[in-house]
């Protein structure tokens, strides 16, 4: 029992800990790099891309797609996800990136595969409109697979080769076969087990399995770059405020958009729908489709995208961020 207990909990531990586990695994990855040819390691990242995203799907609500209530929300966030982020990427990435292509794509991609399961569980934690935010995950996540290939070609396309129908194929497979995996699999556990008892005992264990395809997703990206780091080691410090830039930036608009158009619950459902991005997907997908520099990019995002969120959760209960003035209540 108790040896099941100590197993459980290593099973669980990056994903409690991942603010940890990236730096670590970006060290050790690294370093490894430097001293070993890591390259039979890339046969494996498109497999471990799909099975890293199926457990994510599993729960996942098809009918959301479809249902289009609280208009506004859903509007104005697609807006930014879909035309306001990519602007941000294209200027932050045309502006410093093209020194090394594949960090622009890395930058493209996640700025194009908006929102995640920590979407939900953010708004649920600072006390908003998850509803709102389940609508909003659920028709991102389709949208931004079908949109992210013709983005990514207008975007990056002129430095870097970009095949829409392969990249196409290759979101396809990464979101859509793990989408039908995930919703077969609850079905079948629906089943045989309760609704409260997948939400208490299954659910939990499920960002525990994507976390340790992203684990080994990270090391693989690092270690097959090491060289090309250690040889370049301001790219790396350019490519990580270059993230930190882009994440600032689009706390700001989302927060100004929220504040100016919606109450509170309801901003803070289009906030952590605009500046959390998907990241489990996009480095897959920037591994496989770009090559280990795109998805070094995405795993600086790692670094910032939790504890931003955590700290902005903080920082608004304490100051109201998204509090409407007395003139704008007024106004509105």
């Amino acid at each position: 029992m108790e040896q099941q207990k100590l197993l459980k909990r290593l099973f669980l531990w990056p994903s409690k800990n991942i603010a940890r586990v990236i730096p670590m695994i970006l060290l050790v990855g690294f370093i490894t790099g430097l001293y070993v040819d890591t390259s039979v390691l890339k046969q494996f990242i498109l497999p471990v891309t799909v099975l890293m995203i199926y457990p994510t799907m599993i729960g996942f609500k098809l009918k959301e797609i479809v249902n289009f209530s609280q208009g506004k929300l859903l509007f104005t966030t697609m807006i930014l996800n879909f035309l306001v982020v990519p602007v941000v990427a294209w200027l932050l990435g045309t502006g410093f990136l093209l020194s090394d292509p594949q960090l622009f794509a890395g930058l493209a991609i996640t700025s194009l595969l908006p929102t995640s399961n920590m979407t939900i569980a953010f708004t649920m934690l600072a006390k908003g409109n998850v509803p709102g935010a389940v609508k909003l995950t659920t028709l991102s996540l389709i949208l931004g697979a079908l949109l992210a290939p013709w983005y990514l070609l207008a975007m990056v396309g002129k430095y870097v080769p970009v095949d829409v129908i392969a990249t196409l194929k290759t979101i396809l497979l990464v979101i859509l076969l793990p989408l039908f995996m995930g919703v077969v699999t609850y079905s079948l556990l629906l089943r045989k087990y309760t609704q409260e008892h997948f939400q208490k005992n299954i659910k939990p264990l499920l960002p525990a399995a994507s976390a340790w395809g992203m684990i080994f997703i990270v090391f693989a990206s690092i270690s097959m770059n090491a060289d090309r780091i250690a040889s370049h080691l301001n790219i790396f410090v350019i490519a990580l405020l270059v993230q930190v830039a882009f994440y600032v930036i689009n706390y700001g608009m989302a927060v100004v958009a929220g504040r100016v158009l919606f109450k509170e619950p309801d901003a803070l459902a289009l906030v952590f729908a605009t500046v959390l991005r998907n990241l489990s997907i996009s480095i897959g997908l920037a591994a496989t489709a770009f090559g280990p520099n795109a998805a070094l990019m995405v795993s600086l995002a790692f670094l910032i995208q939790a504890q931003a969120a955590a700290w902005f959760i903080r920082l608004n209960e304490r100051y109201q961020i998204l509090k409407k003035s007395q003139a704008l209540r007024e106004g509105s």
